[in-house]
């Protein structure tokens, strides 16, 4: 298909994903939210924005920068596009924050600037500043002598303008917000009533002829916050001779100084000033200026504190309970028994911690496999594969080094696992290991028993609080000999595997996808009822999106529910206007993926680790799982019907553009993520 063909029938993933954050952005400004939630919701917006640049902006700009001069107009014009949007939302979170600090003081929590401050507060933020932030600040002369400083990514920084008796001097200083935080609580004559606040940024300010006290002679100074946004991509060397690890250590380091790709600025600064920056920094044509307000780094808003009442927030929901985990009795004779489905957060993640804590403790297990992506800082997955180690368990984890942001964090991982005696795998070249599945082998009489778990999401407790995933345990033996499978493919790739009941990719999963809706397509022609839902955080590839639009056009029911970026464009006659899709977004992130064929009793479901991604489908290890057991499936299949009927959080995608679902005239707000919540809890009343 040629390139004039996909740009009639796909829409650029990075524009698609700026609509997701356009409607994460909605929740900052949904009266119906709790309070503080909308203001954490400016926080999630910002730090997506900041990945956003980091990958998605910093892939597009890699192409206009290296492509040739006939090749590279679509990439700037689709640069141009993106600014365009940026700076349309930039613009929508300035009136929302704006409007959220006046209902903050409406609650009586006041977050106030440098010039606010009385002569009592004024004393406290010296004394706090002499205490905990001087010791902390290194000062950077620039100077045109001088190349610009390597700067921390994702840190906010002043760039301080200095009229001294020496002439103007500029200086460039890290805000230390990583170790002190944000948000400092002041004192107030009305504390027990007044709550107020000062970011560190505005202590700074109250106290910045303080820095620099002894050195220069100051007539006015005077500080401007910008942020860098650093292309995220990993360069990895080709060298055979260095470990892989040690590939990813080198990368990590390269990365500070990798591509700026982002330049955010107080459009307050003066224009000699920019200009100055500017050509520090080498920025191009290509590179994105951001003129902002006076603070950024509004991801740090994630944590901002509640300092008023419980209803300021998210009313905490009871975890529902698994029956058959609860009961006095050994885990493994429960699930000899039957499959056990879970869904996070509705569920608690800790029955996964349990199941991993069990397999190490029990003197029958002798083996534990599991695939590591993202892992909680202080993971007590981590802790319990230890322990098993201790108990004499045979130990396999798979860590992927190259897991986005959190190669560090797994580097650190990996080596206290090699050092406990862990049998760690580095992933398998050249792909990533990205599904969630685990693989315990126990003795069971004068055999060995495999119990498996496959998982939409990470084995991470953190994230499984605010994530919304699927988790099956099984011990089915099939299923259980396709998982051994799987973990010798990535220990072995050169081993060719057939999967009797599992998708596997790269090996199968974009195929098996294919042939089940080409199936339904064969059956909408034959006029039979014929269905495709999928569920998904993304749908970007083009066969795969081509194929769906095939299969509305002969008349297949395809609905589609898309959290993120969806590069199908829905409604448009003649070639998708039967096609639906939806999004939710909510007080837990949507993140499961589950495909569903057919109808009645031939209808397939699946569970998986893979998004609708040329990435996850060619250059991962993901795995498709079906659900057999037909109360689970039915499970799954209501559970999906809930949120596909939400008129609350949920948005329908038409003609590129998404809008609010239309409640019926007189119908009731349905809300899906509380319609589970209380559909899970009656099951086991």
């Amino acid at each position: 298909m040629g390139d004039n063909a996909e740009q009639i029938t796909i829409m650029p993933k990075e524009l698609s994903w700026l609509d997701f954050n356009a409607r994460v952005l909605q929740e900052a400004a949904d009266e119906s939210v709790p309070l503080i939630q909308r203001v954490r919701y400016l926080g999630i917006f910002s730090n997506n924005m900041d990945e956003y640049f980091r990958v998605q902006v910093a892939d597009v700009r890699r192409l206009a920068v290296f492509s040739s001069p006939a090749q590279r107009s679509p990439y700037i014009e689709l640069l141009d596009q993106i600014r365009s949007r940026v700076l349309t939302l930039q613009s929508s979170f300035d009136e929302i924050y704006l409007n959220l600090l006046s209902q903050l003081r409406d609650d009586n929590i006041y977050l106030i600037n440098e010039t606010q401050l009385d002569q009592a507060q004024g004393a406290f933020v010296r004394d706090y500043f002499t205490a905990h932030i001087e010791s902390e600040l290194a000062p950077v002369l620039l100077d045109e002598r001088n190349d610009f400083p390597s700067v921390v990514e994702g840190s906010i920084h002043f760039a301080i303008k200095l009229d001294t008796t020496q002439g103007v001097k500029y200086v460039l200083l890290e805000i230390p917000t990583h170790r002190l935080g944000r948000f400092i609580l002041i004192p107030h004559p009305e504390g027990k009533r007044r709550k107020v606040l000062i970011v560190i940024d505005n202590m700074i300010r109250y106290c910045l002829a303080d820095i620099f006290k002894g050195v220069f002679q100051i007539n006015s100074a005077a500080a401007y916050t910008i942020k860098f946004t650093r292309d995220a991509e990993l360069e990895l060397s080709s060298s055979i001779s260095q470990s892989f690890v040690d590939k990813v250590s080198q990368s990590l380091k390269k990365r500070r100084k990798a591509a700026l790709v982002r330049f955010v600025y107080d459009e307050a600064m003066p224009k000699d000033m920019l200009n100055m920056l500017s050509k520090k920094l080498g920025f191009g044509k290509y590179d994105s200026f951001i003129p902002g307000g006076r603070y950024h780094n509004s991801k740090d808003f994630m944590d901002f504190p509640n300092l008023g009442g419980k209803s300021l927030e998210f009313k905490a929901q009871t975890s529902v309970v698994m029956p058959e985990l609860e009961e006095n009795r050994n885990l493994f004779e429960s699930l000899q028994e039957k499959d056990l489905l879970f869904f996070f957060p509705y569920h608690s993640f800790n029955y996964i911690t349990q199941f991993i804590k069990a397999s190490a403790l029990d003197p029958a297990v002798k083996s534990i496999h599991i695939c590591l992506y993202r892992v909680a800082e202080h993971s007590l997955i981590v802790h319990a594969l230890l322990n098993a180690v201790k108990n004499q368990k045979e130990v396999t984890v798979v860590v992927e080094l190259q897991a986005r942001f959190d190669e560090q964090a797994n580097i650190r991982w990996a080596n206290r696992l090699m050092d406990e005696g862990v049998n760690v795998i580095f992933g398998v070249s050249g792909l990533k290991v990205h599904n969630k599945i685990i693989r315990v082998v126990r003795k069971e009489g004068n055999s060995n028993r495999t119990y498996s778990y496959i998982g939409t999401g990470n084995f991470n407790e953190k994230t499984a609080q605010l994530y919304s995933d699927f988790g099956l345990i099984t011990s089915n033996q099939e299923i259980g000999d396709d998982i051994a499978k799987v973990f010798d493919f990535i220990k072995y790739t050169y081993r060719h595997h057939e999967y009797k009941h599992l998708w596997v990719s790269p090996h199968s999963l974009r195929s098996k996808i294919s042939r089940l809706i080409e199936q339904e397509i064969i059956h909408a022609h034959n006029g039979q009822d014929a269905q495709v839902f999928l569920k998904c955080n993304n749908l970007e590839d083009q066969d795969i999106i081509d194929k769906l639009y095939e299969a509305g056009r002969a008349g297949v029911k395809v609905r589609l529910m898309v959290r993120g970026v969806c590069c199908l464009l829905a409604g448009v006659p003649g070639m998708s206007d039967t096609i639906e899709v939806k999004s939710v977004v909510d007080r837990y992130l949507e993140h499961s993926r589950v495909y569903v064929f057919g109808q009645g009793e031939l209808q397939k479901v699946f569970i998986s680790s893979a998004d609708l991604m040329t990435r996850n489908l060619d250059f991962r290890v993901e795995v498709a799982c079906p659900i057999y057991d037909l109360s689970l499936r039915q499970k799954i299949l209501h559970i999906l019907e809930l949120q596909w009927s939400d008129n609350t959080k949920a948005r329908s995608l038409g003609e590129g553009d998404y809008n609010q679902v239309v409640k019926t005239p007189g119908g009731r707000k349905f809300r899906s993520q509380e319609q589970i919540h209380r559909y899970l809890s009656k099951l086991v009343e």
